[in-house]
């Protein structure tokens, strides 16, 4: 936990949820160990969702499809959602879970490697949610950047590796060493590029929210 885990299990005891289909669906990936964007992110999301009111979302990591379900659920039906996935046992359940909530009309699933996807696209979106592995979002940025329009939103979960990432090199297990040190990467590109303003809050395993501030960024 990045914060004390009393008080984040406090915080999340007052959550309301998502609504049925998505409560079921949590239990579900939860009890299968498949990896969703955890409780008080979800919240913080939806906060985002509320204020940047994004009419067209890139998804770089579907899973099983839980969090474009949240994030269809959480904004205007006009809204467009494109989400990758490359880990084909997982491809079917996600589209199972995408009709199953009613809202596969809004979700468009891409299958494959995600940076030859997303070199493939030439949209632009008004907010771009990471969540694949981690140990490739730098090398995903230039392609975030270069579909993600001027005043749209970057958001990068689980940037703090349960804490790994404030340690000593030395002191991160040595199978996640390059991940580690990715990230570090990672974070610095987006603190210190001119046209780009992050802040990294710790919530969850981390998220760090970026605006493009211009048209075109140099890296």
């Amino acid at each position: 936990m990045i914060i004390q885990e009393r008080m984040a299990a406090y915080i999340n005891s007052l959550d309301t949820g998502n609504g049925a289909f998505l409560d079921a669906l949590e239990r579900e990936a939860l009890r299968e160990d498949v990896p969703i964007i955890r409780q008080d992110m979800q919240s913080f999301l939806k906060m985002l969702l509320a204020v940047h009111r994004p009419q067209k979302i890139l998804e770089v990591g579907t899973a099983v499809g839980f969090s474009a379900i949240l994030m269809a659920q959480n904004t205007e039906e006009t809204c467009r959602i494109t989400t990758i996935e490359k880990y084909e046992k997982r491809i079917p359940k996600a589209r199972e879970n995408f009709a199953a909530s009613g809202l596969e009309a809004r979700i468009t699933l891409l299958e494959g490697d995600a940076l030859e996807v997303m070199q493939s696209l030439e949209d632009s979106y008004d907010m771009i949610f990471m969540d694949a592995a981690k140990g490739q979002y730098i090398h995903f940025l230039p392609e975030a950047l270069r579909l993600l329009r001027r005043g749209g939103i970057l958001v990068s979960d689980n940037v703090l590796q349960d804490g790994d990432i404030i340690e000593s090199h030395y002191a991160v297990e040595r199978r996640n060493r390059t991940i580690y040190k990715r990230m570090r990467e990672y974070l610095y590109v987006l603190k210190h590029t001119e046209g780009l303003l992050t802040s990294i809050v710790p919530v969850g395993d981390g998220a760090a929210v970026t605006v493009k501030q211009r048209d075109k960024i140099t890296l």
